[in-house]
């Protein structure tokens, strides 16, 4: 059975006190379906309702991606809206002869600026696994990861979604067949990372019992930051506010409509890096930031101090993780079957902002890795393992020994 609608849980109703609006305007909420039994017999094995709008982004990107995840069978007609805040159920056809099953909730990835829930399906992991598949959405990009990292924007507003989307579990997904007392949360890229922000927030203690992070984690350089003050002021400015303060630019920018939102996004270039410019200065990400009420320190603080919601946790990652990214980020086309190490020490700097190497370090490391060959095929290959194990094998397994140092159960794998 698939099931889609509106969570009626709001963020805003979990911030700590003095905790400020999100950015945005307020809109209509839909109300939580309250039980099976209200519904009329499903045709044959599913009962399909309209997928929901997805969360403003790039609609030309999610497009091509949405495209991309379902092999273009679907050409699925993409609606946007800032009213987004929906999550779809999956559950076996037949609940009656089970007791309550065990709850698995997705958080998709998209680099906390792409992404929608329609784009997975979990009918096959449901009905195989006999669990309740629970695909969440939350606000990307301005709309949920804009941070002046002060009171009048502190961010992670994505991350409240997922807290609340979470809540609305507990409360509600009994109704579905699901055990509230046996919730995994699990995801992809910006999702694995979002995973590993919740199970160091204690915004989200006991809403879940066990984790999974897939192909990302708090410590990914490119998804957390201290702070992204330098971001919003650069999106004020090419939204023609004043920014004399953030109280100026915060207020002027909540003036702005969906579209001219939307325009800001397209002007900001999220998910490319900008190889003219000081690559120290460059945001292709609004990030998940320190606002001390969902993350109250750095992820590394957090870990060493052992105080965390310490659940069984899966972390991983794939052989060749970077391989999609050299294209679509760097701008390096897969024809190009080779790579010299002049080029991919540039290539190494120019990606800064997703891996934090200091320039004059990065000829140090493209030369550990491809200075055993000169073979420019098999350098284009190191430097794939170079670029995957600091954006993300270094930081998954980090996380990964640390979270066993504080004793629950941990595991790491590659695919």
């Amino acid at each position: 059975m698939v099931l889609s609608g509106p969570s009626s849980i709001q963020a805003s109703s979990f911030l700590a006190p003095g905790q400020p609006e999100a950015l945005g305007r307020e809109e209509g909420q839909g109300s939580p379906h309250r039980g099976l039994g209200n519904l009329g017999e499903p045709e044959k094995h599913f009962f399909h309702l309209l997928a929901p709008p997805r969360c403003c982004q790039d609609p030309v990107v999610e497009q091509m991606t949405s495209d991309l995840f379902t092999n273009g069978k679907e050409r699925l007609t993409l609606e946007f809206s800032e009213d987004c805040l929906y999550l779809n159920i999956y559950t076996p056809a037949d609940l009656t002869k089970r007791g309550r099953l065990p709850v698995m909730v997705w958080i998709h990835g998209g680099g906390l600026v792409l992404g929608g829930a329609p784009m997975y399906d979990g009918v096959v992991l449901a009905a195989h696994e006999n669990v309740v598949v629970v695909a969440i959405q939350y606000r990307l990009g301005i709309w949920g990861f804009f941070s002046t990292g002060d009171e009048h924007s502190r961010g992670n507003w994505g991350h409240l979604d997922q807290v609340a989307a979470l809540h609305w579990v507990q409360e509600n997904i009994a109704n579905f067949g699901g055990d509230p007392g046996s919730v995994t949360i699990f995801g992809e890229s910006a999702g694995g990372e979002s995973v590993s922000v919740l199970v160091l927030s204690p915004l989200a203690k006991n809403l879940f019992h066990r984790a999974i992070s897939e192909s990302g984690v708090a410590l990914t350089v490119a998804l957390v930051r201290k702070d992204m003050k330098a971001a919003a002021k650069q999106i004020a400015v090419l939204a023609g506010c004043k920014t004399t303060t953030s109280a100026v630019f915060v207020h002027c920018l909540r003036q702005k409509s969906e579209d001219e939102l939307l325009d800001l996004t397209l002007k900001m270039k999220f998910l490319t890096l900008d190889f003219h410019g000081d690559q120290r200065e460059s945001h292709p990400f609004l990030t998940t930031v320190v606002d001390g009420v969902l993350l109250p320190k750095m992820p590394e603080e957090i870990l060493a101090e052992k105080d965390f919601n310490t659940v069984p946790y899966i972390v991983g990652i794939n052989k060749q993780e970077f391989g999609w990214l050299l294209p679509t980020m760097m701008g390096f086309p897969l024809s190009e079957g080779k790579l010299d190490q002049k080029t991919a020490t540039s290539l190494l700097w120019k990606s800064y902002p997703i891996a934090n190497i200091p320039e004059e370090l990065t000829p140090v490391a493209t030369d550990k890795y491809l200075g055993g060959t000169d073979d420019p095929v098999k350098k284009k290959d190191l430097f794939l393992d170079l670029m995957g194990d600091v954006v993300f094998g270094v930081p998954s397994v980090t996380v990964a020994r640390q979270h066993r140092a504080a004793g629950p159960p941990s595991y790491i794998y590659e695919f």
